[in-house]
């Protein structure tokens, strides 16, 4: 398999640039067959043909990037076929109304070509799929790895792993204690290891041990390694020194986000209005409560402010104290199952945006008395509360609603560590790809308060 993982990158470049030229030929032949015509786009555009193909192929490329549509062996089968699939919807309702706004036509007029060549190309995209993920199994089998851990219960670590059987096996696990010698002589025997959160001084030292005998090192950061990773190199002398500045976001940053911020939450309100009036009136419709839910939110620098919400729970939800919900809550309303699913519920914080209270891209905003709780556990918790809350974000986007408030802390620290508008405008995008991913909103287990896994409240709720 040494020599097979050489090739690995060329293999999937190459089926790739297959995807994506089939595609635009699909789409030149369409162009050229329909609507390239004097009599449909105008007789003036013939020069702008190889533009517009070109135009085609550069924006699916970029959506096929931003969503994952290449990542065959390393997404599942269901993601990338969602990613492929919701990408060429995106490129092709933009072409068409690119097309549109050249030709001067009624928006609804040419569009059988269109439709036809969505239909062609989502029948290719399942082949193609399906063809490359059997082809990467045969070529590429699962990795077989070794767990290294230390005081800290691997259970969590390995049921995510085991999550994608695809990709890993965990083969065996070696606790710390059981020395060097034995641990060194056990990593030589596995192509891959994965090293749990152990303390540095041992972490370093396995990751040293398979950098000398070539053999893949999976590791959990710390917070100090994603601290680590904006780090300029700075070279005044003979010894390089690692420059952490931490200084939050420049002026020209913040004026940057803060106008990203305004235009597009003003362009998002004009979309989203017609859904939050339905929202509004099936929430009203169905047990008379109020439509809007206020609730006590921390942003920059631990400020407190309202944020706004739809009213997804009863009326009642909130008599026994606060608690994040659970799966299968049974607080949340028929209507409040829905809009939670697709996120919708959060669409008034587009309010707390142009106020100035959230941003569109940052960390999820806590309420102040399990933040209070989190930071109990982990006092570098309030780290992520340099830059302002945000109705997505990192977090939002890698993680999930359960996810640990120490992973989380991780993400919005990445994501405070490697900022940028560029950065920005694709969590937007992504945000839009997970709107109806059911994983993104499952609530946390039953017997927890809050995200926080508790062993102890797990036993008990075990004994009851």
């Amino acid at each position: 398999m040494g020599k097979r993982e050489q090739y690995k990158r060329i293999i999937m470049f190459l089926s790739s640039v297959l995807i994506l030229l089939l595609e635009t030929g699909i789409f030149a032949f369409v162009w050229y067959r329909f609507y390239a015509k004097g009599e449909v786009i105008g007789r003036g555009f013939v020069r702008g043909n190889q533009v517009i193909i070109a135009q085609y192929m550069l924006m699916l490329y970029l959506f096929y990037r931003v969503y994952g549509g290449f990542r065959v062996g390393y997404l599942r089968v269901f993601e990338v076929l969602y990613s492929q699939i919701l990408s060429i919807i995106c490129v092709n309702v933009i072409t068409y109304f690119q097309m549109a706004l050249i030709g001067r036509w009624k928006f609804g007029s040419n569009l059988v070509p269109m439709f036809n060549m969505t239909v062609v190309d989502l029948v290719i995209v399942v082949i193609w799929v399906v063809s490359m993920r059997w082809v990467y199994e045969r070529i590429y089998p699962p990795r077989k790895m070794l767990l290294i851990y230390g005081a800290q219960n691997p259970r969590t670590l390995v049921d995510k792993v085991s999550s994608r059987e695809d990709k890993f096996i965990i083969c065996e696990r070696i606790h710390l204690s059981k020395g060097e010698t034995a641990i060194k002589k056990k990593i030589e025997q596995y192509p891959a290891v994965i090293l749990a959160d152990i303390p540095s001084h041992e972490r370093n030292l396995y990751l040293k041990y398979c950098f000398e005998k070539d053999i893949r090192c999976y590791s959990i950061p710390k917070l100090s390694d994603i601290m680590l990773r904006s780090a300029d190199n700075i070279h005044l002398f003979d010894t390089t020194l690692l420059l952490s500045r931490n200084r939050r976001l420049t002026a020209e940053q913040l004026f940057a986000k803060r106008a990203m911020d305004i235009i597009f939450s003003l362009l998002g309100l004009v979309i989203a209005l017609p859904f939050m009036l339905v929202i509004a009136v099936c929430i009203k419709a169905y047990d008379g409560g109020p439509i809007f839910y206020t609730q006590p939110r921390l942003t920059k620098d631990k400020k407190v402010f309202q944020i706004l919400k739809f009213r997804s729970m009863k009326v009642t939800s909130e008599e026994d104290g606060a608690r994040l919900a659970q799966k299968g809550d049974d607080r949340i309303t028929p209507v409040g199952k829905v809009i939670r699913n697709i996120h919708f519920d959060e669409l008034p914080q587009i309010f707390n945006i142009l106020k100035g209270d959230m941003s569109l891209v940052g960390p999820r905003p806590e309420r102040p008395e399990i933040a209070a709780l989190y930071a109990e556990q982990i006092p570098e918790f309030d780290y992520r509360l340099k830059v302002k809350a945000g109705l997505t974000g990192y977090a939002q986007v890698y993680g999930k609603y359960n996810t640990t408030p120490y992973d989380k802390l991780k993400l919005d620290l990445t994501y405070i560590e490697s900022y940028s508008v560029i950065q920005d405008l694709k969590l937007l995008m992504l945000t839009f790809k997970i709107l109806f991913q059911k994983e993104n909103t499952e609530g946390v287990e039953a017997w927890q308060v809050t995200a926080v896994s508790s062993e102890k409240e797990k036993e008990k709720e075990d004994r009851k």
